[in-house]
């Protein structure tokens, strides 16, 4: 009976050690930085990195953007307001003076060209 249970305990210290070369062999597979999880971990990083620097470099041109367009947004306020005033006083102006504008027949002065400048320009 001594000799079954040594035997049965030597099995079991031997499958042991087998299973922990196997996870031996693996955890260094996962963990080597070429090829294993380790690589993939190690470039995602440097993709979050990437990602970071990329996101700072964005939140300050639209920082710039809106700044731009605050000051673009103050100046056409106040044309629109020069503008509302400008069409104001259009309405002040005496309505004979539009009516002179549409009675008036446009003029065209025609002028002839001499035979001495015709001859030059061909």
């Amino acid at each position: 009976m001594a000799i079954i249970a040594d035997f049965l305990l030597a099995a079991g210290a031997f499958g042991a050690a087998v299973y922990c070369i196997v996870l031996s062999r693996r955890l260094t597979r996962f963990s080597t930085l070429e090829s294993g999880m380790g690589g993939a971990i190690a470039v995602l990083s440097a993709q979050v990195d990437d990602m970071t620097r990329a996101l700072e470099k964005a939140g300050g041109a639209a920082t710039a953007s809106s700044s731009s367009l605050e000051g673009l947004t103050s100046r056409a306020e106040q044309v629109a307001g020069r503008l509302e005033l400008l069409l104001a006083s259009m309405h002040d102006l005496p309505e004979s003076v539009a009516a002179e504008d549409e009675q008036r027949k446009p003029r065209f002065v025609r002028r002839r060209v001499s035979r001495a400048e015709t001859e030059a320009a061909e």
